[in-house]
């Protein structure tokens, strides 16, 4: 007989995940507690629970991290159980043990396993013992900055850095040549002591041309364990991801019960219990190496449910409560693909900057048996500097690869976001990409085929130019029948914008601009074929087609009216943020491209580089200062030439 569930938890989060977790609590009848910083007080994932509870200023560290605030809110409301979701403070041991001492269950595994899997140091060391295949690299405890350079050295480059306690592609560079080393090191430090309040790092083989191939497992309080199959999350850029798919391509189901079989392995060295993730590298010769185990539910488990049947949340709050698995590992079966892209407020086109600012309109596609969306904001919502810039996850599943993949292109093209600068035709164009149809990817295909995705070829103007062309006189002409349809003479062929004649019709000349390239253009059609879309944004139009998505704007003759920019060198804040750290001194000659400050903003650092030869004259602000979005950041001085 099923144990009896409890009847109230607290989610220790917000957003999407948040909002994800209620979803399953009310079809299983338990209540929800939502926690809510300032920032977040009219978000969607307070209106959706039972009730809600603040717990401090805007700022996560002040808020979301703070422990004791957390345990307070789940006491006082009754919960019994807290569901830490992901990121926060889901794999954090301390919050584990006050969830122990207060009689308060934690959903997710015991204190043990998080502390095992938590320093990636001791993580390798459990799992040589587990005969789970490893990277090469260095794990040890002497931090010595000569020591990890050495080791590299030894190692031959690429190396990886990472964060012994980091995640999320926090605290993690790549460094290529040993000159870059150091200034990787301190980077890496920074960010993971900024992220985790610790900076201790591991240095690894950086192998070329890898797959992230990721286990889902889940393993129950009565010596059970299973593994739900697997996902490909090799698209990333600053080693996050970007799109995931399940079942990975081109697995052969030899190889995918070799990496079940080792990602239990892992799972049952730490007595594990809950859900969790196996990361591994997969290299093209077939062999996989042990990489992280991520101790909670991942941002990416809706592909898994997709393809699985199942709901791991349901999975997670059932296996916290003391139940049995729901299905033994026989009974699981895998049907259909699945992909999730991650929709962000970021800029492609500028380094993946977040961006900030009210989404003043949303609207996703339509959900259906293929299409899912998981949120956590509603339209008029503020895209904040305090969190993460997610605004949605779209879900789409098919029984084969090649039909999902056509939802996905066209669940993208569907998005309609203003307010702010998304990454929807970043990733329409990754995933219409032909390497990326045929499935051939690796965690560097993004620079690998930086110039299809970003259409800097040659060919790429020629092909959307005249199309662009085209949807400018559509818009013009649309926007003229709207003027004639308000006025008295309806009729008039001053209310034409084609260029009438007495005659015939004149070819139109037009300058376009494709992303940050104009072309010049004489066009006489303005029908656009049926299977592309032109879709207005705040800078001009996303042209979706079949080559992928293409941001034009028609270019305004030069009138001759503007004025010379200001050359006086000043560089300016790229988004709100707190300054890290000043790296050159004022009145010291730096390079082009030198890093002469850095900013952290989102929780992502952002360096500051130097625009050519010159010099600082001041800086304008020190570390630790917050500084606004677009403010002046340093006086520079160009080398005379």
């Amino acid at each position: 007989m099923d144990k009896e569930m409890f009847t109230k938890i607290l989610i220790a989060n917000r957003g999407e995940i948040a909002c994800r977790i209620i979803q399953t609590a009310k079809k299983m009848g338990v209540k929800t507690v939502a926690v809510f910083s300032e920032a977040d007080r009219n978000s969607l994932h307070v209106s959706l629970a039972d009730e809600a509870i603040h717990i401090g200023p805007s700022p996560s560290i002040e808020s979301y991290l703070v422990i004791d605030n957390i345990i307070q809110a789940a006491l006082s409301s009754g919960a019994q159980a807290i569901h830490p979701g992901y990121g926060f403070l889901s794999e954090n041991a301390d919050f584990c043990r006050q969830c122990d001492a207060n009689n308060l269950i934690f959903i997710g595994p015991p204190v043990e396993a998080i502390l095992a899997m938590g320093s990636k140091s001791a993580a390798k060391n459990i799992m040589a013992k587990a005969n789970v295949p490893l990277v090469p690299g260095y794990h040890g405890d002497d931090q010595n900055s000569a020591t990890l350079k050495q080791s590299a050295d030894d190692m031959g480059y690429p190396v990886l850095l990472k964060a012994a306690a980091g995640g999320g592609g926090k605290g993690m560079r790549a460094v290529y040549h040993s000159s870059e080393f150091d200034q990787a090191l301190a980077a890496a430090k920074r960010e993971a002591k900024n992220s985790f309040n610790d900076e201790i790092m591991l240095v690894e083989k950086y192998l070329q041309q890898p797959r992230h191939v990721e286990i889902q497992i889940f393993c129950d309080q009565h010596n059970n364990a299973v593994h739900l199959f697997e996902r490909d999350c090799s698209l990333q850029r600053r080693h996050q991801k970007v799109i995931e798919e399940a079942p990975a391509p081109g697995m052969t189901e030899d190889l995918r019960q070799r990496m079940g079989a080792a990602a239990i392995r892992a799972a049952t060295a730490i007595d594990y219990q809950g859900a969790g993730t196996v990361e591994f590298l997969l290299d093209s010769n077939g062999e996989f190496f042990f990489m992280e185990m991520n101790t909670r539910l991942q941002v990416e488990h809706p592909v898994t449910e997709m393809i699985s049947g199942q709901d791991l949340v349901e999975w997670q709050l059932r296996v916290a409560n003391g139940e049995p698995l729901p299905c033994t590992q026989d009974q699981l079966t895998l049907k259909g693909h699945a992909f999730e892209a991650r929709i962000y407020a970021e800029d492609p086109e500028h380094d993946f900057l977040p961006s900030t600012g009210q989404l003043t309109e949303l609207r996703s596609p339509l959900e259906t048996n293929n299409v899912r969306i998981d949120s956590g904001v509603v339209e008029g919502d503020e895209v904040s500097v305090f969190y993460d810039p997610m605004i949605a996850k779209l879900v789409v599943w098919d029984l084969d690869r090649e039909r999902a993949l056509q939802h996905l292109t066209r669940a993208l093209s569907d998005y309609k976001i203003s307010g702010v600068t998304t990454n929807i035709p970043f990733l329409y164009n990754l995933a219409s990409s032909q390497a990326f149809r045929n499935g051939d990817v690796n965690t560097g295909f993004i620079e690998e085929h930086d110039d299809e995705i970003f259409h800097r070829r040659q060919e790429d103007l020629g092909y959307a130019a005249p199309l662009a062309a085209q949807a400018i006189l559509i818009a013009r002409e649309e926007s003229a029948r709207d003027l004639a349809e308000q006025s008295n003479e309806p009729n008039s062929p001053w209310h034409l914008v084609n260029h009438w004649r007495v005659s015939n019709n004149s070819p139109q000349r037009l300058t376009v601009t494709i992303g940050t390239e104009q072309v010049k253009v004489i066009t006489e059609n303005s029908a656009l074929p049926t299977n592309i879309k032109a879709v207005n944004d705040a800078t001009g139009f996303n042209l979706f087609t079949p080559n992928g998505v293409f941001h034009c704007a028609e270019t305004q003759p030069d009138l001759g009216l503007d004025q010379d920019q200001d050359s006086s060198g000043n560089l300016a804040a790229p988004l709100n943020g707190t300054v890290v750290t000043l790296l050159v001194d004022p009145g010291i000659p730096v390079t082009k491209g030198e890093t002469l400050m850095v900013m952290e903003a989102m929780k992502m650092e952002h360096s500051i580089a130097a625009p050519s030869d010159g010099k600082v004259s001041e800086f304008f602000y020190q570390p630790g200062e917050l500084v606004d979005g677009g403010a002046e950041l340093l006086a520079f001085e160009h080398a005379e030439t």
